[in-house]
Parts: structure tokens; C-alpha cells; sequence
């Protein structure tokens, strides 16, 4: 699988103040990449220097094998869509108005604003004046906005920040739908755990400017350490029964908490359990959530 970005030891420097550290990105072709962080962690500063909106302090950046410069940057550029921040528009023109200027900007045929149109599900508001818009409507227009012209890569910075529910529910559908429909690569901000938990195949995860992890979701899964949770009619007497046994135990919140034990492991000690005439009521296995995956990494809470 070919990479459609690579970053090597980018870095973004404000006067003193560091946003970006010795960045080493890689966004596979053909997935939905996440790029999750707390507020201030540099996601955004990231996308911008991708995009050549924010020139690096130093490192490099490669796409559709190409290292951005000067020189080359507009003729990429028009292979990405994007859409950073909030999305710009006119109010007081139909979103209708808004795409065709757009299409014009980007030397896309008007054409192409009616499939756009039906892919965000806006055909029976294009002519509704935008200011009269709900913020999931604007955020789909701004979408449509970047799909323009077909892009082989889409750069979407917080595209559920200010939805309800319902517009993310309805972002989340519209984002993971387009790799498998259109082809599209995706990579998407977010400081929403839950957000990048749904849609993403591949998760870099940044806090204070660094890349802490990247790899695929189930790897980042892998990092959970399982346990056992039994809950007994004598917590006090199994937790010593178990440690005589050499099974490493402690009570936490009326459960005992074990390490992961083999199904005949477990059979056993419950049995010995049972055996001295200590009922076990319930027997739970539990992961870390993807919260305290995150939690150990960066050491910063995030939303859920």
C-alpha cells in the first residue's frame, strides 16, 4: 500500500513557541486516517503545512510522491479537496450560487456542483440562501465545497465541530462512505475519541506538537490490557484464597480485578472458589477504553 503523505522531521516554530516537533507522518492510500489530539496539539497546524497554507520551519513533505515546494505546490493542490477550520461562504447567496463560484475558482465544470450536491444531500437546499443554513447544512456545503472536482485525497480539519447528534451521526455516514464509493483518501482531525473510534482505519495520535502513535486502529486496540473482573459473595476471603494461589488480585469497586487468565485458568479458580464455599456471582472481561489508551500516551483528557 503506497502512501499518498509522508512527513519527515516536520516542524512548525512560532517565535519561541514550538507547534510542531519532528513530525514523521504517513497517510495510506484508500483508508480514512485520524488524526486525533487535544485542542492545541498541532493538528491543525499540521493540515495547513500540508496544504502549503503555513510554510515549515524545517522537514519535509511529500504527496502523490511529489515533495511540496513553490514550484509544484498549486498542480497538487488540485488533486486535494480540504476544509479547515470552519467553511467560508457568502450568505447571502444560494448554496447553489456558492458551489458554482467555487467550481469556477477551481476550474472544475459547473457539472460537477449538481454531483456534489447529491453525495452531502443538500439538491432541495441549493436554492436556500446560505445565512438561512443550520450549522450541520453549512458544514455539508463546505464539504461539497472540497469535493469538487473529485479529489484523490480530502483534508477535513474538525468537520463535526458545533454539530448536534444528528449532523454528526450524519458527517460520520457521509465521511466513511466516499474510500469505498469514490475512492477517496480521507484524512480527518478530530479531538473527539469517539469520532475517530467510528470512522477511522489508520490513527496517528499528536500531543504538544509530537506524534506519540500511528498504526492502524486495531493496533492501537492491542495496547488495552485485559483483565478479569469476578465480583463474590466474600471479596475479602477470595482475593486471600487467589493470592495463595499465586494469582495476582486486587478489589477495586466490589470486583476483584485479575490479570487475563485462559479459560481453564479461570475454570480452575473459580472452582477453587466454589470449592471453600464462596459464591461467584460475576465474572466480567474488561479492556481499556480507547480514553485510557489515550490517557497513558499523552497523559491529557480528551472528549469522548
Amino acid at each position: 500500500m503506497s502512501n499518498l503523505i509522508t512527513t519527515r522531521g516536520l516542524c512548525k516554530q512560532y517565535k519561541a513557541a514550538v507547534c510542531v516537533k519532528d513530525l514523521d507522518l504517513t497517510v495510506p492510500e484508500g483508508g480514512i486516517y485520524g488524526f486525533l489530539g487535544p485542542n492545541g496539539a498541532g493538528k491543525s497546524t499540521t493540515m495547513k503545512m500540508i496544504l502549503g497554507l503555513a510554510k515549515p520551519t524545517s522537514g519535509t513533505i511529500t504527496v502523490f510522491d511529489e515533495e511540496m515546494s513553490s514550484r509544484n505546490r498549486l498542480s497538487i493542490l488540485k488533486e486535494i479537496g480540504s476544509l479547515i477550520e470552519s467553511p467560508s461562504y457568502y450568505g447571502h447567496l444560494t448554496g447553489m450560487e456558492n458551489l458554482k463560484i467555487i467550481s469556477t475558482l477551481k476550474g472544475v465544470e459547473e457539472k460537477d456542483v449538481t454531483r456534489v450536491l447529491e453525495i452531502v444531500r443538500l439538491e432541495k437546499q441549493k436554492d436556500k440562501r446560505v445565512g438561512q443554513y443550520s450549522m450541520g447544512m453549512k458544514q455539508r456545503l463546505g464539504l461539497a465545497c472540497a469535493l469538487l472536482g473529485n479529489p484523490k485525497l480530502l483534508i477535513l480539519d474538525e468537520p463535526t465541530n458545533g454539530l448536534d447528534p444528528a449532523g454528526i451521526q450524519e458527517m460520520r455516514e457521509l465521511i466513511c462512505s466516499l474510500p469505498g464509493r469514490y475512492g477517496m483518501t480521507v484524512m480527518v482531525s478530530s479531538h473527539l475519541l469517539g469520532e475517530i473510534d467510528q470512522i477511522a482505519t489508520y490513527v496517528g495520535i499528536i500531543s504538544r506538537g509530537e506524534l506519540l502513535f500511528q498504526d492502524t486502529l486495531s493496533k492501537l486496540y492491542k495496547k488495552s490490557e485485559q483483565s478479569i473482573a469476578l465480583r463474590t459473595m466474600d471479596n475479602e476471603a477470595a482475593l486471600s484464597i487467589l493470592g495463595a494461589q499465586g494469582v495476582s488480585c486486587r478489589i477495586q469497586e466490589r470486583y476483584l480485578l485479575l490479570p487475563k487468565l485462559s479459560d481453564d485458568e479461570l475454570v480452575s479458580q473459580v472452582s477453587r472458589l466454589m470449592e471453600q464455599r464462596i459464591g461467584v456471582v460475576r465474572i466480567e472481561e474488561r479492556h481499556k477504553s480507547l480514553e485510557d489508551i489515550f490517557l497513558k500516551l499523552t497523559g491529557t483528557a480528551v472528549s469522548l
